[in-house]
């Protein structure tokens, strides 16, 4: 029971703002906590593996890696200081500080989980990109892993050329226009629809709308949801938009249209159609003009390229799939691209 009784309606309003302000002072505190912890414990990981490695190295540029090396390390550290030295981490600490030699270039904003994942990939480009996009977008861990499944610095650097892939790699992604927010393919293996089951256009919209946090995931920064099924209306004719966005970045209406099969030339119509539609009767004087996309499970390019041959509006076809890409293929085609530029 209570000790402090308040009487009056103002004494009560004053009593849940002293409760709101202690919160948020308290929440600001655990997050500057966090914050301290985190950073101490990242510098004290590239410290220790600054001592491995200059240890291994005894003033020599080039030593030999010696496996045995970290395994006793791990053994003799754990049984002196206690958890956290297993060799899998004692080997992270050792690779933070030869990926990461100038402290300087290391984010306090990431923790150590973050590293963990992003030292796991080989390609220094790839690394890189991830980590840019891993600070603008605010990615969690979980999120982060998922990115790199699904091999997304690759299939976006796929679309680029070598100056194009090299800025992706130092920059991360600028959305700057409606070609920097369109994938091919896109990676829904989220909805966990086995590759044999024979579903819908309806049932994959719902399995979209049910999974929509990492549908937006999969679209990128920027996307905000708007509604499923937009009705439009044309000579007492209904149509309808399977999903619309908003792009907060590029300030316009994004409209994707979903097909189970192989993406037709009336589809196209029917999209630019919607693209006018958007732009005579929903955009305001501040929004940009609408972004089109046609999510097909399959595409025939030579139709796609004549049929988008001659229409303005900012519509693109792209391929969805459901399950995990290959990405030694993208790897290498990836080198291909910048090898033959």
């Amino acid at each position: 029971m209570n000790l402090f009784i308040v009487d009056k309606k103002a004494d009560i309003k004053k009593y849940n703002y002293l409760i709101t302000e202690i919160g948020n002072v308290l929440e600001q505190g655990r997050k500057q906590a966090f914050h301290s912890v985190n950073t101490i414990l990242i510098t004290t990981y590239w410290k220790i593996g600054k001592k491995i490695v200059e240890f291994e190295q005894h003033g020599k540029e080039k030593a030999k890696y010696g496996v045995s090396l970290l395994d006793n390390l791990s053994t003799d550290l754990k049984l002196k200081y206690g958890k956290g030295f297993s060799k899998s981490n004692v080997y992270l600490m050792r690779m933070f500080y030869l990926k990461y030699q100038k402290f300087q270039t290391v984010s306090g904003k990431l923790g150590w989980s973050h590293y963990s994942e992003l030292l796991s990939i080989e390609d220094d480009m790839a690394r890189l990109f991830y980590e840019s996009q891993c600070l603008k977008e605010n990615w969690s861990v979980r999120e982060l892993q998922r990115q790199i499944n699904t091999a997304l610095f690759h299939r976006i650097a796929l679309s680029k050329d070598k100056k194009g892939v090299m800025n992706l790699s130092k920059r991360g992604l600028l959305v700057e226009s409606a070609k920097d927010v369109i994938k091919d393919p896109y990676i829904l293996e989220f909805l966990n629809i086995p590759e044999n089951y024979k579903y819908s256009e309806k049932e994959l919209e719902q399995k979209i709308i049910n999974n929509l946090q990492m549908f937006l995931l999969e679209l990128g920064k920027g996307f905000t949801f708007v509604k499923r099924q937009f009705r439009i209306t044309l000579d007492n004719t209904h149509y309808y938009v399977d999903l619309v966005f908003y792009h907060k970045i590029l300030k316009c209406f994004v409209l994707i249209d979903l097909k189970i099969g192989k993406v037709r030339h009336n589809d196209i119509g029917q999209m630019n159609m919607y693209l006018n539609y958007f732009k005579e009767e929903e955009n305001s004087s501040a929004d940009n003009e609408p972004i089109g996309i046609i999510l097909s499970a399959e595409k025939n390019n030579f139709l796609v390229k004549y049929t988008l041959g001659g229409i303005t509006n900012k519509l693109f076809v792209s391929k969805y799939k459901l399950y995990l890409p290959d990405k030694e293929e993208l790897k290498n085609r990836l080198k291909e691209l910048v090898d033959n530029f």
